[in-house]
């Protein structure tokens, strides 16, 4: 089965007496991967954690992601992200799937389909340099079926630029804060707001900034309560963190 809601729709075909039990066992019997000799592809993925298996490419061949892609989408996944690969990789890749590349945050997305929007993610930028990072995070929660707002170069070299965009900030139920040189973007929005701050340190910035570590260390060390800090460069997991608290905060505003 594909997600919940394949399993939900079986399981209600055994009480009304549409499917047989018998038939409801063989279909959650099928293998939970599938087998390709060089990947094993979760097709469970989206049962246990709400979101299908993302592909990451680098390092991948382009068969290889064909292979991957392939298997997923003929198992009926659509939207399936594919991180971190060139324009001549995707370029390979849309020759023999439906694909939808983004050319700045280096990010693909095989067998393109309708998207919902739910809740209300920003994703914030301290320059205009960390936007490919704080797309592949803004693109990963789109994906995901979240509402997504941007706000780049908004950084603390010119703090009224983050001041004047209060409101976005203060609706939020969870905030990306994407940063280099000093990290402090994440500090000062983690004062301002109610939400989760997800801080990313990219490694823009000039030598001291040893490729993202200083900003890494900054948002570790960051006074400001509610803040989280992912890996350097680690748009797509800030994403997709993002899209797991905004969606459990939107069940909760049901309840």
């Amino acid at each position: 089965m594909d997600n919940k809601h394949d399993i939900l729709a079986l399981l209600r075909g055994v009480a009304d007496g549409s499917t047989t039990p018998e038939d409801a066992l063989l279909k959650l019997k099928e293998e939970p991967f599938e087998d390709l000799g060089y990947a094993k592809v979760d097709h469970h993925r989206s049962v246990r954690q709400g979101a299908a298996e993302v592909i990451y490419g680098a390092g991948k061949t382009p068969e290889q992601i064909i292979g991957i892609a392939s298997a997923m989408g003929a198992s009926g996944c659509h939207n399936v992200l594919i991180t971190r690969i060139t324009q001549k990789i995707a370029d390979q890749l849309a020759q023999s799937i439906p694909l939808d590349y983004h050319p700045i945050p280096r990010l693909a997305i095989a067998f393109p389909g309708e998207r919902v929007q739910r809740g209300s993610i920003v994703v914030a930028t301290g320059g205009t340099s960390d936007i490919s990072v704080a797309e592949e995070a803004a693109l990963t929660a789109e994906v995901m079926g979240n509402r997504v707002t941007r706000l780049y170069d908004v950084g603390v070299a010119g703090l009224h630029r983050l001041l004047s965009n209060l409101d976005p900030l203060m609706r939020a139920r969870c905030i990306v804060a994407v940063a280099g040189m000093e990290g402090a973007l994440a500090s000062v929005i983690g004062g301002l707001v109610d939400c989760p701050v997800i801080a990313v340190p990219t490694s823009v910035g000039y030598g001291a900034n040893f490729g993202g570590l200083s900003a890494l260390l900054s948002m570790l060390n960051s006074c400001a309560s509610g803040c989280s800090v992912v890996n350097i460069d680690n748009g797509f997991g800030a994403g997709y963190l993002a899209s797991i608290i905004n969606q459990m905060e939107g069940l909760k505003e049901q309840t």
